[in-house]
């Protein structure tokens, strides 16, 4: 395996987490990246090519010759496939295709966009379970396994989380009401806490792991900015704000009926997924999931690792808001409390790809 890579092939680099780590790699010219889109002339992709060093692809990550012209004349990888997109099967199935075929078109050093394999961490206790979850966490451990093919494609794996953007976002599993003044989360957390992820750091990790592939190869490096109550989150937003915030426990009969998901609660957990196929989970279903994991503690992070290698990294709820704050304002967005205003959100404010999409069409 190379010592470093030049030219990486992003597939994800248009959603919210691919966004950033593009930008982190082509930030000093080390590196040069071909991205995969379904639509090059999307506002995401023509920001992406702004950057400079930046190509793209035009096509679906569900085409054996697209891939092939993703892969060819690269040397590394960086493949996170849209679950919500594919639902669970057709994504366990397209992310083997991508390392396989990454590997035959001579990728040098391939990164793996995961989430926690919930279901395996819990004990095989299906309370946990959570499809966009499982899926991922099944074929990261899969790909780690492949690691006998190290002298000709070594491998690592990112593990991220929810992103705490989604806690000032609309159309995420936990969009704030402003109820009489007050943002309120009602969510069915109980005492629980999520290990948020923050977007910006995501990049800082993901170039980390291409700048030493020789010490990241067979590495899961698992991140978050910390494990954090909604009490927490809460108090942190009305510390930076001055506004009020509370966190309201609900239980899911009441967040199914109300809450930021009510809507789609019995829709596909991916909308090309099959309906009718039994594999398939509901948005209820996969979110029940989701939330169990979170309330009973089911995932850990090791704080000190993330240390040593982002010494700089956001650390705390409210060092998050208040540089988003101080963010939004430079930008023209307003501040933090103007931003979570019902009114004052759009598709363009949604920070989930597939929630700004809202695609019905091909994969």
């Amino acid at each position: 395996m190379s010592e470093h890579t030049s030219t990486v092939f992003v597939i994800g680099g248009t959603g919210a987490q691919g966004m950033p780590i593009v930008r982190d790699l082509v930030a000093d010219g080390k590196y040069s990246v071909r991205v995969l889109t379904r639509d090059a002339t999307s506002s995401r992709a023509q920001a992406l090519l702004a950057l400079g060093n930046v190509s793209i692809v035009e096509g679906s990550f569900a085409d054996d010759d697209v891939l092939r012209e993703g892969f060819r004349g690269c040397d590394g990888a960086y493949v996170n496939i849209d679950g919500f997109n594919t639902g669970e099967k057709t994504e366990t199935y397209w992310a083997i295709r991508s390392y396989e075929i990454a590997l035959e078109e001579g990728i040098k050093f391939f990164v793996y966009g995961n989430l926690d394999y919930a279901l395996k961490k819990s004990g095989y206790d299906s309370t946990f379970r959570a499809g966009h979850y499982d899926g991922k966490g099944r074929i990261a451990e899969w790909i780690l396994s492949q690691n006998q093919n190290g002298n000709r494609m070594g491998a690592a794996v990112f593990t991220s989380g929810p992103y705490i953007e989604m806690t000032i976002s609309p159309l995420t599993p936990m969009t704030p009401t402003v109820e009489d003044g007050v943002v309120t989360w009602r969510v069915p957390l109980g005492q629980g806490a999520i290990p948020h992820v923050a977007l910006d750091d995501c990049g800082f990790y993901v170039r980390w792991l291409f700048d030493h592939p020789r010490l990241a190869n067979g590495m899961n490096l698992e991140v978050a900015i910390g494990h954090m109550t909604y009490t927490e989150v809460a108090s942190a937003f009305e510390k930076v704000t001055g506004h009020p915030a509370q966190y309201i426990d609900t239980d899911l009969d009441d967040y199914w009926k109300n809450g930021p998901l009510s809507g789609v609660a019995d829709l596909p957990a991916g909308y090309n997924a099959d309906p009718n196929d039994k594999s398939t989970m509901s948005f209820r279903e996969n979110f029940t999931g989701f939330w169990n994991i979170w309330k009973h503690g089911i995932i850990t992070r090791d704080y000190a690792l993330l240390d040593e290698i982002h010494p700089n990294r956001i650390s705390s709820a409210e060092e998050w808001f208040r540089r988003e704050d101080q963010l939004g304002r430079e930008l023209g967005k307003g501040s933090l409390w103007e931003r979570i205003q019902p009114e004052n959100w759009s598709l363009d404010s949604a920070v989930l790809k597939g929630s700004a999409d809202l695609r019905t069409g091909k994969l």
